[in-house]
């Protein structure tokens, strides 16, 4: 922290009206100690004229000048009289000063001498002490002080200048929180602190300070003694944020579970791509155990698996969000990854796709899981991005590791021959992979229209009985359904015999704008392709479009993503601790300040939480709503771009807050949709029923007592769902598409195009030229 005396010069240019007083900042090339100024006389010739040629190449970074200050422009500085020098000041003074009320700002004793070298020597020997003196002395000397010395003009602005850029400090807030001085709070507490110290502050602290001028070492000679300010002024305030700050803390989450540290667990890890057999043999394993749970990334996986193992004599139960199936005498579960019990006690686990651990929105799911399960054996499948992680996180909880790692059985091949942008070159076994719904129905439609094939589709937004029925079509070789058009929801969860993975295109939108799919996401959806033991051992990909190819070869050459940090999220418990600390706010309030002043590992990031935050601002409005029914009404599956899913849930809400059974309040649909406004409706139905079934399991029962007739309605919606897809041949619309709006007169204001429907529109007319019966193109 120690410096010597800050070293500068003034110098005198003359100009044809005014002459101006001028700083130049010199390095410790000429002066290293306050003595050193005497060498000014002896090489004043030489130093004058490097001097001259840095001025002819003026840079900010070895000069501060202000040339808006000084009024004038460089190039036009010439001519120069060497005066005397002063400390740093970043303020032009003129010959000719504004008349000002001196003694406000300086006393006249305090001005410094302009006559003789020796006064400056003196006025910079009396402060350089400063520097190395205890900052606690410091502070007391300034408590003490009845008045501070007056400054000169110059000084005081500086001065000023100084505390500026200490307010404005990131250092300085970001050390301050090691005191329990928040960042909302550090702005208030410096200001009060500069109030202070400049009512305080002795001649030889502000000789100093302004030496030094507004920068670095300044933030660092001011900081212990703001430290001691605020903790003899603000205590209260420290208090209050230093109990806001324990309770949002989440570090160290391996100590969140102790029964499970205080076992002894084996943790194999089942390392490898698609189709290399990493579930299966950790899926036998947990057949063979006496009591297992399997941990499913989705509903659709764990009901496959569910299937799976009773069909081979397992007993085994369903849990998920959604639906409870409870087999007699079972010990094993399939569950949803958010829905695995931390209490009880297995021999086997099996967490699947172990890699969504960095999912910015559910990592911490497989987080809770991995630290928590009380199992002897925890078989984690997935690719090896997260084996870092998983291998730093076993040496914290002391557990044994073992990696078991995988190849595919047959590598994947890229065809060189897209399809050349013409729909007309499927063939049976493929699967069309578009990221939007629009371009999987449009891809739909020009297949069906322009060949003899028929398509099976699956999207994210479609129920998993609908799309398991419809992977069954496509499964089966004796119906006419031999090509499939997917979005990225083909990704996982479904077991297709497809011969080949074609890329309608590798971009999409991401919510912002359009950008390159994932070359992680890419791998994973075309490793779909190929499955040993069906009829298409061998993986074959490709792209629709040439120009998309060598971007397709570039992600399946690059390797995986090593992942460095992971998701986690606060347990009700947590919140409710915090909400102790600020008993005044809502809900969403709540939580942005929770994201605001949590503390986490290094190995850890807070996931995102804006769909939660958007569900608590909605609920804002509804009275009689504990914090724990807030915190599980916002944690409900809702598609919160639908503005009917959001009403039903608001409704069901506050049906729930006046102590009434929650009602559906929605009519069965007669049949199945005839166009896409009424496939659109349909899936709609599907959500609202799956939101009350979830909310079934997670409240009271009788406070849903519909939920067996939601389950039935559910289950029929999602046929007539099925039904709808085979037979559909309609153009597809946007899910919130407004109301018609009236023509515009010719020739009258038309307002542009978002960025986003800039880009539908070229699709559309690129389409429109693809569906020509001469070619079918995309």
């Amino acid at each position: 922290m120690a410096r010597g005396p800050a070293t500068s010069l003034f110098r005198i240019y003359s100009s044809r009206s005014n002459a101006f007083k001028v700083q130049i900042v010199l390095s410790n090339r000429f002066f290293h100690s306050p003595g050193g100024c005497g060498c000014l006389n002896s090489q004043r010739t030489s130093f004058l004229s490097f001097l001259d040629s840095q001025i002819r190449g003026v840079s900010t970074s070895s000069m501060q000048l202000d040339a808006a200050q000084l009024g004038f422009q460089i190039k036009q500085l010439r001519d120069f009289h060497f005066v005397s020098y002063k400390p740093f000041s970043t303020s032009t003074t003129t010959e000719k000063r504004d008349p000002v009320n001196k003694e406000s700002f300086y006393d006249s004793s305090a001005t410094e001498c302009e006559s003789t070298e020796d006064n400056g020597s003196r006025n910079d020997a009396c402060f350089v002490h400063v520097a190395s003196r205890d900052p606690v002395e410091l502070y007391r000397e300034l408590c003490n002080s009845e008045k501070a010395a007056k400054q000169t003009r110059s000084d005081w602005e500086i001065l000023v200048e100084i505390f500026r850029s200490f307010a404005k400090s990131g250092w300085a807030s970001n050390q301050a929180l090691a005191i329990y001085i928040g960042a909302s709070f550090f702005p208030t507490a410096v200001h009060k602190f500069r109030s202070f110290f400049l009512k305080k502050c002795p001649d030889d602290i502000a000789k100093y300070l302004v030496s030094l001028g507004p920068c670095e070492e300044s933030e660092r000679f001011l900081f212990p003694i703001f430290v001691e300010f605020c903790l003899e002024e603000f205590p209260d305030e420290i208090k209050r944020f230093r109990d806001i700050v324990e309770s949002a803390d989440l570090t160290k989450p391996h100590t969140w579970f102790p029964f499970a540290r205080a076992m002894k667990r084996k943790i194999i890890y089942h390392c490898g791509p698609t189709n290399s057999g990493k579930t299966y043999n950790a899926l036998q394993r947990f057949m063979e155990a006496k009591k297992g749970i399997y941990c499913s990334p989705l509903r659709l996986l764990a009901m496959e698996v569910f299937d799976k193992v009773n069909a081979l004599g397992v007993y085994c139960s369903l849990h998920t969000g959604q639906e409870k199936k409870s087999v007699p005498f079972a010990n094993h579960i399939a569950c949803t990854v958010e829905m695995v019990s931390t209490d009880e006690l297995y021999d086997v686990a099996v967490i699947d796709e172990i890699q969504m651990m960095a999912d910015p929105c559910r990592g911490y799911a497989w987080t809770r899981a991995l630290l928590g399960l009380k199992a002897d054996e925890i078989h984690l499948c997935g690719d090896p991005s997260v084996l870092k992680i998983v291998r730093k996180i076993c040496l914290e909880t002391r557990d044994d590791l073992i990696e078991n790692h995988y190849e595919r059985f047959k590598p994947l091949v890229v065809e060189a021959k897209t399809l050349l942008g013409d729909l007309r070159n499927v063939r049976p076994g493929d699967c069309i992979v578009a990221f939007s719904r629009r371009e999987i129905f449009e891809v739909k439609l020009a297949i069906e229209k322009y060949t003899n094939h028929r398509c099976c589709v699956i999207y994210g937004a479609l129920p998993p009985e609908t799309r398991r029925q419809q992977a069954s079509l496509f499964n089966d070789q004796e119906n006419e359904f031999d090509v499939l058009v997917a979005s990225d929801a083909v990704g996982m969860g479904l077991n297709l015999n497809i011969r080949r993975v074609v890329f309608y295109s590798l971009s999409k939108y991401n919510g912002d704008k359009i950008v390159p799919v994932p070359s992680t996401q890419v791998k994973q959806i075309a490793g779909r392709a190929g499955r040993r033991g069906s009829r298409y051992p061998d993986g074959l990909t490709t792209t629709l479009h040439l120009d998309d190819l060598d971007y397709l070869i570039e992600c399946l050459k690059q390797p995986f993503d090593e992942v460095n940090k992971v998701g986690l999220f606060p347990f009700f418990e947590q919140v409710e601790l915090f909400a102790g600390q600020l008993p005044n706010v809502t809900f969403c309030q709540l939580l942005e300040k929770f994201g605001e002043n949590c503390r986490l590992d290094g190995s850890y990031f807070l996931c995102k939480h804006d769909h939660i935050k958007k569900v608590a601002r909605m609920l804002e409005k509804v009275r009689g709503l504990s914090l724990q029914d807030r915190f599980n009404f916002c944690f409900a599956p809702v598609n919160i771009r639908d503005p009917k899913a959001m009403y039903h849930l608001l409704r069901f809400a506050s049906s729930y807050s006046q102590n009434l059974p929650v009602s559906i309040a929605m009519g069965m649909p007669k049949g199945s949709a005839r166009n896409d406004s009424e496939l659109l409706d349909l899936e709609t139905k599907h959500q609202v029923l799956s939101m009350y079934l979830w909310l079934s399991h997670h409240f009271k029962e009788e406070t849903f007592p519909y939920a067996e007739k939601a389950a039935t309605m559910a289950t029929n919606i999602a046929d007539l769902l099925g039904e709808s897809l085979t037979k559909a041949c309609w153009k597809p619309e946007q899910r919130q598409a407004g109301k018609p709006k009236s023509q515009q007169k010719e020739g009258g204001y038309k307002r542009p195009l978002s960025l986003v429907k800039v880009q539908q529109k070229k699709r559309h007319e690129k389409s429109s030229q693809y569906y020509s019966p001469e070619k079918v193109l995309a």
